[in-house]
């Protein structure tokens, strides 16, 4: 398992989010695409995973309800997956929402998305909704996890 730093960053930060993101996820976006999706949001918060100084892997989320934070994405390079990464971004996420009150942390994930499935259980998440996303063709499934 590697051990990642994990840091909270700002927004001066997010050219390594979108060079993340652009190296992880397809279609590629700009900076622009996350500042639209953040705009009147509150609480956002920019997580990075660092392996020896290299950021391996991201986690972004936001306000859903006044009780519930929303993990919007999480990405890890291909060449650190199945190293725990993803499960200390979770963590990292889990505790900074539980810091700022929050009662639950809810996501949505692609039911082709498999290792992000597993490590949603792993990680104690309950899966409490399954939605059609007409975009992908693809199920959604929706996780959340009481912080008390």
């Amino acid at each position: 398992m590697a051990n990642a730093r994990i840091d909270v960053v700002g927004p001066y930060e997010i050219e390594v989010i979108v060079d993340l993101y652009n190296r992880v996820f397809t279609p590629k976006h700009d900076a622009s695409h996350f500042e639209r999706r953040f705009k009147g949001r509150h609480n956002v918060c920019m997580m990075v995973a660092s392996v020896e100084d290299a950021a391996v892997g991201f986690n972004l989320g936001f306000e859903l309800t006044p009780s519930t934070y929303f993990s919007w994405l999480c990405g890890v390079l291909p060449d650190y997956r199945r190293a725990g990464i993803a499960s200390q971004l979770l963590e990292g996420q889990r505790a900074w929402a539980a810091d700022h009150g929050y009662v639950s942390i809810r996501f949505e994930c692609a039911n082709q998305h498999r290792p992000m499935l597993h490590a949603a259980i792993t990680q104690g998440y309950d899966l409490v909704g399954l939605r059609w996303d007409t975009e992908s063709g693809d199920n959604v499934v929706i996780f959340e996890r009481m912080l008390t």
